[in-house]
Parts: C-alpha cells; sequence; structure tokens
C-alpha cells in the first residue's frame, strides 16, 4: 500500500461532504466557499507520541483527542469549526492502527459536521498535526485581547480531572469508574459548543484551557494588558480531586492542563444577565475572580490573603 492508496483508503471516502467544499482530498489544493459577510478562522495544532499522547493508547482515542482540541480553539473564539486537513506521520503502515484512528477521527469530525479536506501522510516517529478551519461574523469572534478592569473571570466546567488521570493512574489503585472517569477526560475532551452564542453576546475575552487555568489566564492578561484575582474558594474542583489527590487538588486544577475547557470574561454589568440566560438554557459556568487595571495576577484565599499566582501550566520548552 502506497501513500495514495493509504488516503483513498482510510480518509477519502469517510470525509463528511458540505456543499461549501468546491474541491477536497485528491487535489493539489483544497477549495472551499466562504460566505462573504463570515471572516475565516485558522488554528494549527500537533500532538506528538510520549508527549502528548502514549503511543500504546487506542489510535481510536488518539484521534478524538486530537480533533476535540482542535476543535475546543474554534469554540473559544467563538467560530464554527468547518474544514479540517490532517499531516499524520507514521513510523510504519499498521493498517489496524489506521483504521482505528479513521474510525475515530471520523467519529468525531461528523459529531461537528466537519468535512477532511486533504492533508499529508509522511514516514517518521508517529506525530498529528491538524489545522481546523472555522467561520464567524467580524464583530461576533471573541479575542483574547478584549478584557477590561472589573470584568467576572468564568470557567465552564470543573477543572482537574484529565491532570489527575496523568498525576494518579501509575501511582496508586484507583476505582474502575473513577478510572473511566478520569480517562473519559483525558482522551475525549469536551469542547463546550453549547457557549457559543454566550460568548459572541456576553464575552469580552476567552481562551481554552489547554495549559492550566493559571497559564491561560495570563495569556488574556497578557494580551488584554490587565492583571486578575482569582478566588481560591470559587475554583470548581472536579470531585475527583478530593477523593484522590486532596493535597493537590487545587494545583492540579490551576496547573494540570488538558481541561479543555472555557475561561472566559465578561462586563460586570452582564454578569446577571449571563447567569439568568446560562440557567434558562439548563447550563452552568462559574465566576471564579475578577480582572484588575494592575498587571499582576493574584490567588485569594477565605481569608481574603492574597498571594502571586504563578502561571506553571504546560510548557514544552
Amino acid at each position: 500500500m502506497d501513500e495514495f492508496t493509504l488516503i483513498e483508503t482510510f480518509f477519502k471516502t469517510e470525509t463528511l461532504p458540505r456543499p461549501d467544499v468546491l474541491l477536497g482530498i485528491g487535489d493539489d489544493a483544497a477549495a472551499i466557499g466562504i460566505p462573504p459577510d463570515k471572516c475565516l478562522l485558522v488554528s494549527t495544532d500537533t500532538l506528538v507520541s510520549g508527549v502528548h499522547f502514549l503511543p500504546e493508547w487506542d489510535a481510536y482515542d488518539i484521534a478524538c483527542k486530537a480533533v476535540l482540541t482542535n476543535v475546543s480553539d474554534m469554540v473559544a473564539m467563538a467560530a464554527e469549526p468547518c474544514w479540517l486537513t490532517l499531516a499524520l506521520t507514521l513510523p510504519a503502515l499498521d493498517k489496524k492502527w489506521l483504521g482505528r484512528f479513521a474510525k475515530g477521527l471520523f467519529d468525531s469530525l461528523h459529531a461537528w459536521n466537519i468535512a477532511l479536506i486533504g492533508g499529508d501522510t509522511t514516514q517518521g516517529p508517529l506525530a498529528i498535526s491538524m489545522t481546523i478551519l472555522g467561520v464567524a461574523e467580524p464583530q461576533s469572534v471573541v479575542k483574547r485581547s478584549g478584557a477590561k478592569p472589573g470584568d467576572v473571570i468564568f470557567v465552564s466546567d470543573p477543572l482537574g480531572a484529565a491532570a489527575l488521570a496523568i498525576h494518579v493512574l501509575e501511582k496508586q489503585a484507583v476505582a474502575a469508574n473513577d478510572r473511566a472517569v478520569m480517562m473519559q477526560a483525558l482522551l475525549h475532551p469536551n469542547p463546550r459548543g453549547d457557549l457559543i452564542p454566550f460568548l459572541r453576546q456576553y464575552a469580552s475575552a476567552a481562551i481554552d484551557i489547554s495549559d492550566g487555568l493559571s497559564t491561560d489566564l495570563n495569556h488574556i492578561c497578557e494580551a488584554s494588558a490587565v492583571g486578575a484575582c482569582l478566588f481560591e474558594a470559587d475554583i470548581p474542583l472536579h470531585p475527583l480531586l478530593q477523593k484522590y489527590a486532596p493535597k493537590e487538588a487545587l494545583s492540579l486544577a490551576l496547573s494540570g492542563g488538558d481541561d479543555y475547557a472555557l475561561c472566559f470574561t465578561v462586563p460586570a454589568l452582564k454578569q446577571e444577565s449571563l447567569m439568568k440566560a446560562l440557567k434558562t438554557a439548563g447550563l452552568v459556568c462559574y465566576p471564579v475572580g475578577f480582572i484588575e487595571e494592575n498587571l499582576s495576577v493574584f490567588i485569594e484565599n477565605k481569608d481574603k490573603q492574597r498571594r502571586p499566582l504563578q502561571a506553571r501550566g504546560y510548557s514544552h520548552f
């Protein structure tokens, strides 16, 4: 099986047909039609074996994680994910592995109505590079740079379950049901597409929490030239943190990463309206602090004592 047969066998036939894909897999480039009232958003992520995933993981899970982490970038900017390219580097041609990978890839893409429109395959150390493309009305794009002093900081979900999986699964016994919950959080993140309309209406800035809340909130602060204060007691901890790592619970929630929840800011005058709208929709988000004018980031305990919050999320270098 050569490269072109590989692509034809595993990736071309299952791609989702979308009317805006004018030219898809099989040519030197894809052609897509962009609605005249929309702007195009583009994001690229690379996942490397031994860094972002373990080579012994099921290829289905690896593909799902790769797609969903890319979708999360689109959601964080309140954009609709539409198209994706895949560059797959393989150490060997393993048909069973490729079959599982393709199944996870297309299950995830179809769930989000995303078309695979092209890419590349090559031989080398296992790595997955994806470029996701989405659309949004220009005025509705939510950036990192819009936070203002007085804005309320929200997170969309309890934090720390994915980091807990890495922290404890090889070190201590874990109940089967709890292991399944941790691995689901690690391998199958849940991009909050249901919050896109709320981001567009209420958010002044947003980011997805991939490297840890402390790091990603700091990205918002740097882009917006502001500071922040988090309230330690208000940070939503995943319930399994207290069960398996009570001493490290806060640290894992702040710095563990791989949550792919949303961190976003909302003007204080819009907070009540947002909370009512979320309740009506049956959704919950968590206010955890506020944006300040000074350029430092703090965390405040229940006794109202502040300490600097270091950005200690994941870093490649």
